[in-house]
């Protein structure tokens, strides 16, 4: 086992990271105004799916090849971009769960999980990170394995962040159930799921690293 001043450091760094307003929290944001409380949590669970396997590659080091291989991170962070971009267009333009029969608007939150592992996956600067982050909080003197701690570590992370979203989304529906529920806002709320989805999207695609 690592000192514990390391797992401290390791827990109140991770907190940190998490709760910090970032990209995954507005995505979670986003989805949530855009679907309401189940197509949020259904994307808060997708993102959650997708980081399992940043944690993986960054146990057995393929994380490694997006940060020595500056073509394979461009061709992920574009493709991350573009998809972002293409999901908050076809937000704004797509009618509104309420307005959709029971069935179809289900389908809509299933869909949201889908998407949202995708662009998880898509993101090459969340793999960075954990290749960046848990190393600094392995101990190859401890019983367990580098790649064991590397699971164990990245597995904590993800939850963190995962309770995150969830605050997100619990917070955003708060605020969304306080409004009058008319077809001019549930509009409104789409098309600020979109249009944030978009800047997410181009933010991701002209950013440097």
């Amino acid at each position: 086992m690592p000192p514990i001043e390391t797992l401290l450091a390791f827990a109140a760094a991770t907190l940190l990271f998490a709760y910090m307003p970032g990209p995954a929290i507005l995505y979670t944001a986003a989805q949530t105004l855009s679907r309401g409380r189940r197509g949020g949590l259904m994307a808060a669970f997708g993102i959650h799916c997708g980081g399992y396997l940043h944690v993986g590659a960054a146990a057995l080091g393929l994380s490694a090849v997006l940060l020595h291989v500056p073509e394979a991170y461009a061709t992920v962070k574009l493709a991350g971009a573009g998809y972002l971009v293409w999901l908050g267009v076809r937000m704004m333009r797509r009618p509104s769960d309420a307005a959709l029969p029971p069935a179809v608007a289900g389908r809509s939150a299933s869909r949201a999980f889908l998407e949202s592992v995708l662009v998880e996956v898509l993101n090459p600067k969340a793999a960075l990170f954990f290749l960046a982050f848990l190393p600094q909080f392995v101990d190859p003197a401890a019983g367990l394995p580098v790649w064991a701690q590397f699971l164990v570590l990245g597995t904590l992370v993800n939850l963190a962040f995962s309770s995150a979203d969830l605050a997100t989304v619990a917070l955003t529906d708060q605020i969304l159930a306080r409004l009058r529920r008319s077809g001019g806002l549930q509009r409104l709320f789409r098309l600020a799921g979109g249009g944030l989805l978009v800047a997410l999207g181009l933010r991701l695609g002209l950013s440097e690293r």
